[in-house]
Formats: structure tokens, sequence, C-alpha cells
């Protein structure tokens, strides 16, 4: 029999949860802290030692599966409303459906000395090597799907764009544009590109960038550049027309747009 060591079950599911959650916030375009996610995973490893378990009837083991995905998606995320709580679980649960499917499956085929399946769970005496190139491939083949399905025309809604950020809320017009293809390669959310003179309230009188700003590298048709960007506490985007309000993961640049916000409108999808 193999032998399992608990802190390697641990720290893998650790990283494979992370890796979920950033999927499942990449995918419904819901705003995840690094903090947050990271106590989420830690709270998900704990249903890892199921594993040790004797095998559990389907139905148990369905629903100690869904009371975990349910409560994790909580911690991560919040409770938004029944809409958003309803996509994130499900996008949560997806993820995790494929990804244990997908190694039950080689488990079936090949059953490698060097993985155990049981309840739901698996343990791999995994090279750290093979686990970061895995997640790294994966993340990609989720970026191109994402592209693929989140394709949009034109929209000719009109927005109001709230960027809160510490004891100040600017409130902006939005602008729709999928042009704005600008994405922070650090966190790989998307940039809202906003008028720079509507945040003179937290910029330093010297012209000094304050503190949590950096620069990032952007290009446009005629020109290429940088701009300053920010992680707000929070962006809140309101369709005039609808009625509807959705948080987004989104970081700001500030940059010279007549008054306006400029975003990608695939991130109010899902």
């Amino acid at each position: 029999m193999q032998t399992i060591y608990v802190d390697v079950l641990i720290i893998l599911n650790i990283y494979v949860n992370y890796f979920l959650l950033r999927i499942t916030a990449r995918l419904t375009h819901t705003p995840l802290r690094f903090r947050r996610c990271l106590i989420t995973a830690v709270y998900g490893s704990i249903y890892s030692l199921l594993i040790l378990a004797p095998h559990l009837n389907g139905i148990i083991n369905m629903l100690i599966r869904l009371i975990a995905v349910v409560t994790i998606v909580i911690i991560a995320f919040g409770f938004q409303g029944r809409k958003r709580f309803i996509i994130n679980t499900v996008a949560f649960f997806s993820a995790n459906f494929i990804l244990a499917g997908t190694v039950y499956a080689v488990y079936s085929w090949s059953e490698p000395e060097f993985m155990r399946f049981n309840n739901s769970y698996f343990y791999i005496d995994f090279s750290l090597l093979l686990l970061v190139v895995t997640t790294a491939v994966m993340y990609f083949l989720v970026y191109i799907a994402e592209n693929f399905l989140y394709r949009t025309p034109e929209d000719t809604d009109c927005y109001n764009v709230v960027i809160k950020y510490g004891d100040t809320v600017v409130t902006l017009d939005g602008l729709a544009d999928t042009g704005n293809s600008l994405t922070d390669f650090f966190s790989g959310s998307p940039v809202i590109v906003c008028d720079r003179k509507k945040f003179s309230g937290i910029m330093k009188n010297n012209g000094s960038i304050p503190k949590g700003f950096r620069i990032l590298p952007c290009s446009t048709i005629s020109d290429s550049g940088f701009i300053e960007v920010f992680r707000p506490d929070e962006v809140l985007i309101k369709n005039n027309l609808s009625g509807e309000r959705k948080k987004v993961d989104a970081v700001i640049g500030l940059g010279e747009n007549s008054g306006n916000a400029v975003f990608n409108p695939k991130i109010l999808k899902i």
C-alpha cells in the first residue's frame, strides 16, 4: 500500500484549490484578493483528509463535496446575491469536476504507483516542476478558451464606473470598448483605463506615484509607452439602461480619456 504523507497531501491541495479559485475568478470576472484566496485554499485542503477515510457511499460523498464547494465559494467570494453565488458555485464545481475527472481517468487507465484516488480526492507524490508546468499549461488553455467564449461586439449601453480607493470614491462615465485588451501581467486582471485628472485627490502633490501604484507597459495602434496602474479597493460598473450592477475584478490605469473609464465589455460577462 502506498504511504500517504499528510504534509504533502495538504500542500498539494492548497496549491490545487488556489489554482481552481483563480480559474473561477477569471472565468466569472469576480474580484478575489490574494490573502482571501490563500485562506480559502487552506480551508479547502482540510477536506482532502477524506482520502484517508474508508470509501464513502456515493450520496454521502457528493453531499460532503457539495458542502465543501458551497462554503469555499462563500469564504472566497462572499455572498453577492443569489445569481452571482450560483454562477461562482457552478464555475468552481465544474472546475473541480473536470480536474477530478481527468485525474481519475489517468488513474483508471494506468493505475500509477505514485497516485492514489479515494472519495473524490487524489494524492500524488509530485514533482514540483511538473506541477508548475501542468498548472501553467492549464491556465493558458483557460485563457484561450476565455478569449474565444467572450468575444463580444461593440457595446452601446451607457455605464457608470464607481471606483473606491481608501476614503476616495470616484465616479466616471463608462465606455465599453473591445479594443481595450490591456491586462495586468502581475495579476492577470483586466485594466480599466481612466482619466488621470479624476484621481488628483489620491496623487501626491509632488507628482510622484503613491504607495501601491506601479508602471505597466502598454501600446495602442499608433504608439506605445507606459501607464500608471493601481489596485482599487472596489470597482462597481452600473448599466444605466438596465439598472444592473456588477463588482468586477480589475486594475485601474491612469491616462487621458476625457473624463471616461474605458473597459473591455467581457468583464461584464457571467
